[in-house]
């Protein structure tokens, strides 16, 4: 018989967060538990008709039943750099610092592939998106894991990583508005990283997917309208959040052409494109008016407003986020992650997710995603009034 082993890539990987959950998930709702899922940070709002309407007549189109372009329809990248130049005042050449992306995530696999070699080390912060340091494993690299810790406002401390980090360092991954924490970044703190990058020769991959997702007022700043910051990185974005769209798969990355090129190339070697309806689609999204982003920032409003409120009822910590639909709590005295969100399974029937998934410095806390109704919400603290902990 075959003996089937897996590579050691593979057997340095935990179980992949998201996917251990929905087993979890599974075990109770056997059990005839109603549960609210407010775990995974999967929209819970349709993708708008008249995106949906755009794809399916492009669709009928014969010209976009064959192979697409690795890097994108031209359009398409049009459309990106329009939308920055208009959101964010940031000039991008469509045609050579866009490529398209089959989600951001894709991308964000990818991309230490282009670029690091066996020993090198990224920088990845934690508590984080998984996937920054899987990819770095991926590739062979040694991920440095930088804490986003609550007194610093979640932000990476760049001058306590040691001078022998820093030497073999050649990539660092950041995301703001943060998952998980919520936080957010300021100009002076892109800055610093710009400076950083250039002092050590380090590329910046600043993943921006929650740019759109903020209330009162506040914009979050795009890294690539940092002085400098196309010179030394790029930023991942999606439609998914913004659109609903996560299920389309379709985003990009943009910046600096020597990064987006090398990325390019990767994609050409192991992917075929995006369909191009789909990135038909994702141009009607990006001509959007306000009217649609106004909408669902009230939703997320009015759904913050609510569990920030209920969760002060009850005692449990946490920062009404700018940005976002992620809440970071603390856990109660007495817990740790894993036991609390547990505790919020099991007694409650409320998914939640385990700061600890994201990495260690997350221990201490657990997310909540604004990605049920406020009805669902208030149903889910009321149900942990009840219960207690």
């Amino acid at each position: 018989m075959l003996k089937i082993e897996k590579a050691e890539r593979l057997k340095q990987l935990p179980p992949y967060l998201f996917a251990e959950l929905d087993r979890k998930k599974d075990e109770v709702r056997a059990k005839g538990v109603d549960v609210i899922d407010i775990g995974v940070g999967d929209p819970d709002q349709p993708t708008p008709d008249h995106i949906i309407d755009s794809l399916c007549k492009a669709a009928h189109e014969p010209r976009f039943h064959r192979y697409p372009s690795y890097s994108g329809m031209n359009d398409f990248r049009k459309a990106v750099a329009a939308w920055y130049q208009k959101r964010l005042g940031v000039t991008l050449d469509p045609l050579k610092e866009v490529v398209s992306l089959i989600g951001s995530k894709e991308g964000i696999a990818h991309i230490p592939l282009a670029f690091i070699n066996p020993g090198d080390v990224v920088l990845v912060p934690s508590p984080a998106y998984p996937v920054y340091k899987t990819a770095t494993i991926f590739a062979d690299g040694i991920p440095y894991e930088m804490p986003l810790l609550k007194e610093n406002d979640f932000l990476p401390d760049l001058d306590i990583i040691p001078a022998a980090i820093l030497q073999k360092a050649k990539m660092i991954f950041i995301n703001y508005p943060n998952n998980p924490t919520a936080a957010i970044a300021t100009p002076e703190f892109f800055a610093k990283v710009v400076a950083f990058a250039n002092q050590h020769n380090i590329m910046v991959c600043h993943d921006y997917a929650y740019s759109e997702m903020a209330y009162d007022g506040y914009q979050p700043p795009s890294f690539l309208a940092t002085p400098g910051a196309m010179e030394v990185g790029i930023e991942f974005h999606s439609l998914s959040k913004t659109y609903n769209m996560t299920g389309w798969r379709i985003g990009w990355a943009a910046g600096n052409r020597e990064i987006i090129g090398g990325l390019g190339q990767i994609k050409s070697n192991i992917d075929s494109g995006i369909f191009e309806a789909i990135q038909i689609a994702g141009i009607e999204a990006m001509r959007d008016d306000d009217a649609w982003l106004a909408k669902m920032r009230a939703i997320y409003t009015e759904r913050r407003d609510v569990v920030v409120a209920g969760l002060a009822k009850l005692g449990l910590k946490t920062i009404a986020p700018k940005a976002t639909f992620y809440v970071w709590v603390e856990v109660p005295k007495g817990y740790d992650s894993a036991g609390f969100v547990t505790h919020l399974l099991e007694k409650c029937g409320i998914c939640t997710t385990p700061g600890n998934g994201f990495g260690g410095p997350g221990e201490g806390y657990f997310r909540m995603a604004l990605t049920v109704d406020k009805a669902r919400l208030q149903e889910a603290l009321d149900r942990i009034a009840k219960i207690g902990f």
